[in-house]
């Protein structure tokens, strides 16, 4: 889930070249709904949307699927002390947002067989 569409399509994209089965939502409202019915193993969620809170997103998934492991990407360094880990317990990874989507990819994969 990223506040850039354009973005979103790259990473899925390479998602889907591992294998891995991706649902796009574009706003908070779009991710909590989703969740209600559905579950996943690795979400991966823009910590700065443009629609909504990145943190609702994750406090929904972390009470919802408390399995389900949440890799942020931001642009921003706000976080860059590691204190998301201690925030939301479901965090796995904080990337930057030009992080790679083939590196995005693999840390994906990897958390998601740890579920």
């Amino acid at each position: 889930m990223a506040s850039k569409p354009g973005l979103s399509a790259i990473w899925a994209s390479h998602l889907r070249r591992q294998g891995q089965d991706v649902i796009v939502v574009e706003t908070q409202d779009e991710a909590v709904s989703y969740l209600r019915t559905a579950s996943a193993d690795v979400i991966v969620l823009d910590l700065l949307l443009e629609e909504g809170s990145a943190f609702a997103v994750a406090d929904f998934a972390s009470y919802r699927h408390p399995k389900a492991k949440i890799a942020f990407v931001t642009r921003s360094s706000f976080f860059s002390d590691g204190s998301l880990f201690s925030h939301i317990p479901n965090t796995a990874a904080v990337l930057q947002e030009k992080t790679p989507p083939t590196d995005l990819a693999a840390i994906v994969a990897y958390h998601g067989r740890a579920v």
